[in-house]
């Protein structure tokens, strides 16, 4: 279970993801620019002028804080405390028009994940795990407990290129081994983890700010997180990562992925 976090800093979580809300949902379903970074990724306008309006709160409020974001760089990673954005995590969905990208929100202490938000800013859903506890707009939530058994779980990932990484053939027997499988809902499949409705999520390819804010929000509902060999995730751990809806059907989805 996660460290605690002080209120003070989940109150700036939710004005960071109020902020970056404000500036993306004018720009959603409209003809803006797209750009590709170096890896071929797309990023627009809305990523960068949200984080920039994050980053702009944290240093206001927590000078001495680091920040790790995806659009622009890192500053004091070094610190107790690191803020770890991805101004829309699921760019991809939401140059798409399809409403299941997210505003992460990820605080760590001494590289550990401490506290999550996982903002919609169309649907207006925003999940916020931290002290034991993992609500979606106020109301407490958790992980499905009863399925334990890979055969009987749902698996959510990113997309099919999870079968052509270097662990692909580990993931293909997850894919065969459970019952139902579903793509590309981004960070949003994870929240709907935190909430029971899907049960193993696997990706690969996972940066610190596609996963630090899902930590404390997947664990506090009451499931487990790790990467695809069980180590706990840090701000420096490899892409691979697997969350399941409790400990009983994480501990038998490992050993697929480890092969």
């Amino acid at each position: 279970m996660t460290e605690t976090c002080p209120r003070e800093f989940i109150d700036l979580a939710h004005k960071l993801a109020d902020a970056a809300g404000e500036i993306i949902r004018p720009l959603y379903r409209k003809k803006i620019d797209i750009i590709s970074k170096d890896d071929l990724s797309p990023v627009t306008i809305a990523d960068q002028n949200a984080e920039m309006a994050m980053r702009k709160l944290i240093e206001e409020a927590f000078p001495d804080h680091g920040i790790y974001g995806e659009e622009h760089g890192q500053v004091r990673t070094d610190a107790e405390y690191v803020w770890v954005l991805d101004p829309i995590d699921g760019t991809h969905s939401f140059i798409s028009g399809a409403p299941t990208f997210a505003v992460l929100v990820g605080l760590t202490r001494f590289g550990k994940p401490i506290m999550g938000v996982v903002d919609q800013p169309i649907s207006g859903e925003r999940w916020v795990g931290a002290n034991g506890q993992t609500t979606l707009n106020g109301i407490a939530i958790q992980t499905n407990p009863a399925v334990t058994e890979v055969s009987q779980a749902s698996l959510f990932s990113y997309g099919l290129e999870l079968f052509k990484c270097e662990r692909g053939d580990q993931y293909r027997q997850l894919t065969e081994t459970v019952r139902r499988v579903r793509f590309g809902y981004d960070s949003y499949a994870f929240a709907l983890l935190s909430h029971g409705f899907v049960d193993i999520v696997a990706d690969a390819d996972m940066k610190p700010f596609d996963y630090c804010a899902l930590v404390p929000v997947v664990e506090n509902a009451g499931g487990t997180i790790s990467d695809w060999d069980g180590n706990p995730l840090t701000l420096t751990n490899p892409g691979y990562v697997l969350a399941s809806g409790n400990q009983k059907l994480h501990d038998a989805a490992l050993p697929i992925l480890k092969g």
